[in-house]
């Protein structure tokens, strides 16, 4: 498969039998969800080249009429997609999104087709689904949400279930409750199921075989066991190798000092008015000193996110308090910078990411544009990019590499502290272990 003159996806063969699970690993940018949009033809209408042959339940999907296609599509096969927020409709109830599903490829009634919907969001695990039909995607948490895409493709009972990435940016309780539903679900209805994940921990929990692939060919396949207990190709032992042990151990540079940079006292954060008024983060303390790195752990929803934000000034405490080197700290401060979990929604797409991370810069008063540009320059370069790419906008650059220019955005502004908030939950494990390498 190629766009233009790139090849995205060369020579891959592979077969998935009803009831099986496969996986595709490998790290951003190796082909994986472009093999999944071609199963589906996803690619049609955008001037992709495809050769060889695509079948799905029976149907040639090359030769396959758009009307086959829209028949293939959700009915014999079905797909759950990387983001639940952005696959989902903001303004509609989901339950009113999945009955659609159902009535376009059944021909149901409206009552029925509520009625299905009600039934595959109980069986995905979403409490009291008779009421929770009615809410809208924003009134779910992540998980519930990637549940609710799950009810979405199984509606009308697919012979194959394609998730790419289905688990990722969720915390590891909710990604064991979503891996679990999948394994469950396909041993209940003996569908296939396609999982495309750079995780190979999540492969390995999941599926009977696994596919490897690097610059869009296939560098290993195999039993799941055999290619993770012994691996034949240098590349699939290097990717084993960046998973994160707890276990590993610990390489410290250079010394912790005695100065306190980072100080919270007994954090509280409210929300809501009334009886709907809770705490999100309630007498929480801690402590960072100069060369310290504090990890703060926990799932989605127990404030961790809450407690970054108030400790660069972006939220301010409902009660307790914040010191930066000792004093207190009301509102932002250019010596505590956040590095924050999605680069795609943290940097300005209109922008250079060059004028980005000159905005720390400006702020402090600098005004002589070419030491401005010099010092981006030489950021750009401390975290492994090219400073040529001081023009270039954010969507040219992948998900690890956005990442790296949150990060010179952060020390542009010469730091005493950063915040990390889930700084690579949504990259691949060895852009993972580089990015931290890089921080640490």
């Amino acid at each position: 498969m190629a766009f233009g003159d790139l090849r995205a996806v060369d020579g891959l063969s592979f077969r998935l039998e009803r009831g099986a699970a496969l996986g595709l690993v490998g790290e951003s940018g190796s082909g994986k969800s472009t093999v999944a949009s071609a199963l589906l033809a996803l690619h049609r209408g955008t001037g992709a080249r495809v050769g060889g042959t695509v079948r799905v339940a029976g149907v040639d999907v090359q030769a396959a009429s758009d009307h086959e296609l829209r028949r293939l599509r959700g009915g014999k096969a079905a797909m759950v997609f990387q983001d639940p927020l952005s696959s989902l409709d903001p303004y509609h109830a989901v339950g009113d999104q999945i009955a659609e599903v159902y009535r376009v490829h059944t021909k149901a009634s409206r009552r029925a087709a509520r009625a299905r919907a009600v039934e595959v969001l109980d069986r995905v695990g979403i409490p009291d689904a008779a009421r929770r039909a009615r809410s809208r995607p924003h009134e779910f948490s992540g998980g519930m949400r990637q549940r609710t895409l799950i009810a979405m493709a199984l509606a009308c009972r697919p012979d194959l279930l394609i998730a790419d990435e289905p688990t990722t940016a969720l915390d590891v309780t909710v990604q064991a409750q979503i891996l679990d539903l999948l394994h469950t679900l396909r041993e209940e209805t003996g569908m296939g199921l396609l999982l495309v994940t750079h995780d190979v921990g999540v492969a390995a929990e999941s599926v009977d075989e696994i596919l490897v692939m690097r610059h869009g060919r296939a560098v290993e396949h195999g039993p799941v066991g055999t290619v993770l207990g012994a691996p034949r190709d240098t590349y699939t032992r290097e990717l084993l190798g960046a998973v994160p042990r707890v276990d590993a151990p610990r390489v410290t540079e250079g010394d912790v000092g005695d100065e306190t940079v980072l100080e919270a006292v007994g954090l509280r954060r409210e929300f809501g008015t009334g009886k709907r008024r809770f705490a999100a983060v309630d007498d929480v303390s801690l402590t960072v000193r100069r060369g310290e790195t504090l990890g703060v752990v926990g799932e989605s929803g127990s404030g961790k996110t809450t407690l970054g934000r108030m400790l660069v000034g972006l939220l301010e405490p409902t009660a307790g308090t914040v010191r930066h080197e000792g004093r207190e700290q009301t509102g932002v401060s250019p010596s505590v910078q956040m590095v924050f979990q999605d680069p795609v929604s943290s940097l300005n797409p209109r922008r250079s990411v060059g004028e980005s991370i000159a905005d720390p810069l400006r702020a402090r008063g600098e005004r002589d544009e070419g030491r401005i540009r010099g010092r981006v320059r030489e950021l750009l370069e401390r975290v492994g990019l090219d400073p040529d790419q001081y023009h270039r906008y954010p969507h040219e650059f992948s998900g690890g590499q956005r990442q790296r220019v949150g990060i010179a955005r952060a020390l542009a502004a010469e730091p005493r502290a950063i915040v990390c908030d889930e700084p690579v939950s949504a990259l691949d494990v060895t852009t993972q272990a580089q990015v931290v390498a890089l921080l640490g």
